[in-house]
Parts: structure tokens; sequence; C-alpha cells
């Protein structure tokens, strides 16, 4: 039996089965909350385990489990959007399992640090596509002004000079921020459930949680996006780089979701190096990174 085989996570995977999560959200939120965190050096042996074999579906089960409170929290972040939760939920845990079946333990990077991409990708997917106010959103462009649209309006109506400085920023023309605008703070469509007398779908209306401005889902996801990033494991290796291999490595694979990171020639322009200066500089402060986690995760 393999060192990682042990027996809360496959108990708690059944119990987990046996949860029906469109019928009790908060059963399963308590499941997957009882399902104790891996240690760094776990995750690291079952991730190399399955990166060796694939089809070691125990080590890729435990992966996937001890996250799902990952997901969980996640879509709760996105009730604003008025979306059943556990639809949400569903839509995270595909991208959780996408994100184990990529993930390289190698790189010196969590695993819950990489998945929060995937387990965003999706619901960010479902969001766009089945909330019925903003079908414009079907462009990168548009899903970015989608998703941070509310977060840069500094009042509750834009002016001349906000509606022309986020179509600059955003990357789309002044015209879409209006209807986007229009559409996020309108009410001459169904929002509030339209005619229909049934209380459960009332309850699920968007205008339910809108009004709930602490909860506002662009802040909350900005701040779990930069608590995340910031463990402390990275910073501690980050922080025994010099000055310029820290940036290379910051720039490089640390940038935020929908912004394209420097290319080894930018780079190179940047500091008055070849590419393959830059390259051999990158490399070696992963490796670097890498020896100083393997000797915190021993400890």
């Amino acid at each position: 039996m393999s060192a990682y085989a042990v027996t809360p996570y496959s108990n708690t995977y059944q119990q987990l089965l046996s949860v029906p999560t469109f019928g009790d959200l908060e059963a399963y939120a308590r499941a997957v909350n009882s399902v104790p965190m891996l240690t760094p050096e776990q995750e690291y042996e079952l991730s190399m385990a399955y990166r060796a074999n694939p089809n070691d579906l125990l080590a890729a089960h435990t992966l996937v489990i001890s996250h799902l409170r990952v997901v969980v929290a996640q879509a709760r972040k996105y009730a604003g959007y008025g979306l059943p939760q556990g639809d949400l939920i569903q839509e995270g845990s595909i991208g959780l399992m996408k994100a184990v079946k990529r993930f390289d333990p190698t790189r010196g990077v969590r695993l819950v640090s990489f998945a929060m991409h995937w387990i965003k990708a999706e619901m960010h997917e479902y969001i766009i596509k089945n909330w019925r106010m903003v079908k414009i959103a079907t462009t990168k462009a548009q899903r970015k002004l989608f998703f941070n649209l509310r977060s840069m309006k500094t009042g509750d109506h834009l002016s001349q000079d906000e509606i022309h400085n986020m179509a600059k920023v955003l990357n789309v023309k002044p015209e879409e921020v209006v209807e986007m605008d229009q559409r996020l703070s309108g009410r001459d469509i169904a929002i509030d459930g339209g005619m229909d007398d049934d209380d459960e779908a009332m309850h699920m209306a968007p205008i339910a949680y809108l009004a709930d401005e602490t909860q506002e889902p662009t802040h909350v996801l900005a701040r779990h996006q930069e608590d995340t990033r910031q463990t402390d494991g990275l910073q501690n290796a980050l922080a025994q780089l010099d000055k310029r291999s820290r940036e290379i490595v910051q720039s490089r694979w640390l940038q935020d979701d929908d912004d394209k990171g420097p290319t080894l020639h930018d780079l190179a322009a940047k500091f008055g190096i070849s590419a393959e200066r830059v390259r051999q500089i990158e490399s070696a402060a992963m490796k670097k990174m890498k020896a100083f986690l393997t000797l915190e995760y021993a400890r």
C-alpha cells in the first residue's frame, strides 16, 4: 500500500458521494470542511505519484477532496450574481480536477494557488453563460469589463472621464462600458423574479443578493486572489533571490490571470541582457526556490 493511502481520505470520499450537493449545500460544506488539509509533504508526494501514474486515482481523489473546501468558499463569493450555489460548486470542482491533472509540484507553488485559476475560470464561464442580463459578455475584453466594472466605479453613476478611462484600461469601446453599466444596474428586466410567485425563484433572483455591498464579488475575489498568491512559503522563497531574479520570476509566473506576462525578449530589453541570459537567470532562480521549499517542507 502506498504511503499516502490513508484511511480518512478514503472514508471521506465515500461520505461526500452520499451527500446530495443540490439537496443540502450546508451538509456538503460541512463535509468538505471536515476533510483534513494536506501537509506540503503529502501534497508533493501525491502530486508526484499522480504525475508518474495518471491511473493512480487514489492520489488524484485525495488531492481533489482535500481542496473541495476552496471550491465551496469560492462559490459563496459569487452569490452576488444570483446563480445556484450548487451549480457553481459543480463547475468549480471541474476546474479543480483540471488543475490537479495539470499541476506540477516541482515548480515550487502550492496546489491551492495553481488551482484557483482553473476554479475561477470554470465559474466565470458558467456565470457568463447563465446570467441572462449579461449575454453581451462573450469576448475576453467584455468578460473583463463584466467582472471589473463595479469595482472600478467610484459612485452610483459613471462620469464621462470614468467611462473613457475604463474603456482604455479594459480595452473596450466607451459605449460598451455604458451598456454594461446599464445592464448591471438596470431594473427593466426580470431581475426580481418577474411575475413568478414561486418563493424559491424569488429567493434565487439576483436582486436578493446584489443589494449587499459588503459581499460585492469583485472586491472579495480581488482580496482572495491576493491572499492565495501571497503564501508564506512562496514569499519566503522569493526573498532568497536577488532583486533582478525575483522580478523575472514574478513577472513571468505571478502575473494576474487576465494579464499577459512579458516575454524573454521583453525582459532582455529591460535589463540590457540577452534573452538566453534571462532564461538562464529564470532557470537558476526556480531551482533555488525549489531547493529552499524542499528544505522547508522537510522540516
